[in-house]
């Protein structure tokens, strides 16, 4: 235990060296900071998205209709805010080791149930960049895509809309044609940075593409603080877990694995309550 606290540590040291000073920013930036940051970070300014209970109910968006739907996301909320605060983490990557184990809902539920803790800012960006599907689960066409944003070719606010006060979405209407290449870039770190300074999330939710799919998250991950790793229940192989995790691990600090889409629940488990509005 002591050597893995010791190696968290060093980690840590590792991880603030190479952010450098500009984390500490100020909220207006620069004149010589990236395009993305350009043009305030003002959260109000940016276009409100309203999920009804009926989008919340075909899209799966368990974090907005309360009760037993909630819970498990509430679960998951408080383990990685709990993990992630005392690692003084503030970036977090969803992935896969395939397509189609729900890895878009969990970052999508993660990030509402984040939300209604209303001292929390969070920003949860789609970069799955072959297959984005964040703007169609929140029914929402963005006027530009977030790797435009990544490519200096956008503005942050023309690819983000704000769910309630706290909570910023970054979308892509269209794939990227060179995924790998953006995610890889350093122009694409230093953008990260300078949204991160001038926006100042608490939190920032990074929706990746499976593991096994590409190696798009293999230049990228060295960027965030920690993962999350999304199986499917009877889907989702033991083998796959395995080789997902190691690669995961070489490449940034694991949370954990979170199993979705198990169809036997314990009706023993969740306390109702009612989501607020």
């Amino acid at each position: 235990m002591e050597k893995l606290e010791a190696a968290l540590a060093k980690a840590r040291e590792a991880r603030k060296a190479s952010l450098g000073d500009d984390i500490a920013a100020p909220l207006a930036p620069r004149q010589s900071e990236p395009r993305a940051a350009q043009g305030g970070a003002d959260w109000s300014a940016l276009p409100e998205l309203s999920i009804t209970t009926e989008q919340a109910r075909s899209g799966r968006l368990g974090s907005l209709l309360g009760g037993k739907d909630a819970t498990p996301y509430d679960m998951l909320r408080s383990r990685t805010i709990r993990l992630m605060k005392d690692a003084g983490w503030k970036r977090l990557a969803v992935t896969s080791p395939n397509a189609a184990c729900g890895k878009t809902t969990v970052s999508l539920n993660l990030a509402l149930s984040l939300a209604r803790q209303r001292d929390l800012r969070v920003m949860l960006i789609d970069l799955d960049l072959r297959r984005p599907a964040l703007h169609k689960l929140i029914g929402y066409q963005p006027a530009r895509s977030f790797h435009e944003v990544l490519e200096e070719k956008a503005n942050v606010v023309e690819a983000c809309v704000r769910v309630g006060t706290n909570l910023i979405i970054a979308t892509n209407a269209t794939p990227s044609r060179h995924p790998a290449e953006v995610l890889h870039s350093d122009r694409s770190r230093e953008v990260l940075k300078a949204i991160e300074a001038a926006w100042q999330p608490d939190i920032m939710i990074f929706d990746m593409s499976p593991m096994l799919a590409s190696d798009d998250n293999v230049g990228f991950l060295g960027n965030v603080d920690c993962s999350l790793l999304v199986v499917a229940a009877e889907s989702t192989t033991l083998p796959n877990i395995d080789v997902c995790e190691k690669e995961l691990a070489q490449l940034t600090n694991v949370l954990g694995v979170v199993l979705n889409k198990c169809r036997y629940e314990d009706p023993s488990a969740g306390y109702g309550y009612e989501a607020y509005e």
